[in-house]
């Protein structure tokens, strides 16, 4: 399950770059050749990097490509190298729980309810704050399947 999640999650943050990308040169090319700008591109490449930026953050944690300092990791002995790596991943998943999927759905169903809807393209905020909560369900599902590997290969 976990490398069907990777790919779908390959997939989405391709389409999203591209069409950042698309988007990007949309407004370069409005702005100097036409001498019009578009009105919404700035809006939407704001809301694509923040879509980008969370659900890399989850692709990344998945891959166990994030930033980590091992200057103690290679002080301790191996016992205690699988200590810390249990440790670090129950911080990860108490933080993804807490921070992006308590705190996220919460912004998500206030902007919902308030009716908040962007400058430019009128959209409801709720739906770009919709990617905090599902980066947090990746990251910390990403997490406990480490967690559970790690107890497995006691």
């Amino acid at each position: 399950m976990r490398t069907k999640i990777d790919q779908i999650l390959e997939y989405i943050l391709s389409l999203l770059l591209a069409l950042m990308v698309l988007n990007v040169l949309w407004q370069v090319a409005s702005r100097y050749l036409l001498n019009d700008p578009s009105a919404f591109t700035d809006e939407l490449s704001r809301y694509l990097l923040i879509w980008v930026g969370l659900l890399g953050a989850a692709y990344a944690s998945g891959k166990g490509m994030h930033v980590a300092i091992e200057l103690l990791e290679r002080a301790l002995s191996e016992k205690q190298k699988r200590i810390q790596k249990l440790c670090i991943q129950l911080v990860i998943v108490v933080f993804a729980f807490l921070v992006l999927i308590i705190g996220g759905s919460r912004l998500v169903h206030i902007s919902f309810e308030l009716g908040q809807t962007s400058s430019a393209m009128q959209i409801p905020l709720g739906y770009v704050y919709l990617a905090l909560p599902l980066s947090g369900f990746l990251i910390a599902y990403y997490s406990l399947s480490d967690f559970v590997n790690l107890l497995k290969n006691n």
